[in-house]
């Protein structure tokens, strides 16, 4: 359900012909992650770093130090990297190539080895799938994901860029347009939308409460504070029923909300309030979109079954 001023609202109903999902009669609980009043995992010489978790992805937020490197050797898959600070500049090595990035920027990492240099002290946010178990075993909530969480199928990347996989990165300095949802980004392992920040408390009579039927949010407060609400459905067993999540967080912090709740996040922060929402995999609807996905022309989608 969404407002009429929201864009979500032209998104196309699934097709009439498609398999109807399978009804969930189990249900996995919202994890939280609210990073500035829990101690992080690793505190050294490069900064300060937390990591939390969804079913399929790894968040790593850092606060970092000039000079700090982040390594991954044999990283399986493709990962992410947002910077959300103009005055931060990284410089990324991977496959044979160093590229420098300027802040507020998103960027793609190849397979395989890499770095990632900090130039200047700043924050920067990996996304690294589940696959890393190295970095599984670290987060706050691995406890969690102990045991798979029901109505979410197994992970698949997307395919690859035809062109082969580079060090991508794009800016986050993208001009407001009528109709389109936040400044979305994708890669074969990860779909970001750096939504617009607002100012001020959302107003309450326009939320948007929706659910989806088979993959998991990860919604990233990175400045203000935000309210997530969530209702998961009722059964005809009363067992797997949940009470209902109202969950303040503030700056940083992470909401994962498993599907099929519904769900909806109020900004309520006196200034300004900044979230960006996390797919992984990409979320087909956006992608089918024209003009949502910014970079669609680089990463193609999964062939048509």
């Amino acid at each position: 359900m969404y407002d009429a001023s929201d864009p979500r609202a032209a998104l196309a109903p699934a097709p009439a012909a498609a398999a109807a999902p399978k009804v969930a009669t189990e249900f996995a609980g919202a994890d939280y992650a609210k990073f500035y009043e829990t101690a992080p995992q690793e505190d050294d010489a490069a900064g300060r770093t937390w990591y939390a978790r969804g079913q399929n992805y790894v968040v790593a937020y850092s606060e970092a130090n000039a000079g700090a490197v982040f390594a991954r050797k044999d990283q399986a898959d493709e990962y992410a990297l947002i910077i959300p600070d103009a005055a931060t500049k990284v410089e990324i090595t991977a496959k044979g190539e160093t590229k420098s990035v300027d802040g507020y920027s998103v960027a793609f990492i190849p397979p395989g080895d890499s770095t990632i240099k900090v130039l200047t002290k700043g924050r920067i946010v990996r996304l690294i799938t589940s696959r890393a178990t190295d970095l599984t075993a670290k987060c706050s909530n691995a406890e969690s994901f102990a045991t798979p969480h029901p109505n979410i199928p197994p992970f698949e990347p997307w395919p690859a860029p035809p062109d082969g996989y580079r060090i991508r990165s794009y800016s986050l300095d993208v001009k407001q347009e009528g109709g389109r949802f936040g400044r979305i980004f994708r890669c074969t392992t990860f779909m970001i939308n750096y939504l617009d920040v607002r100012n001020g408390p959302r107003d309450v009579t326009k939320l948007s409460p929706h659910f989806h039927d088979d993959f998991e949010q990860c919604s990233l407060a990175l400045e203000g504070a935000y309210i997530h609400d969530i209702r998961w459905p009722w059964t005809t067993n009363m067992n797997n029923w949940r009470e209902d999540d109202h969950e303040y967080c503030g700056a940083p912090s992470i909401a994962v909300i498993p599907p099929p709740a519904i769900h909806t996040s109020r900004a309520v922060g006196e200034g300004a309030n900044q979230l960006v929402d996390i797919f992984s995999p990409p979320r087909m609807d956006f992608s089918a979109k024209p003009g949502w996905v910014l970079n669609a022309d680089e990463y193609p989608m999964p062939a048509k079954s």
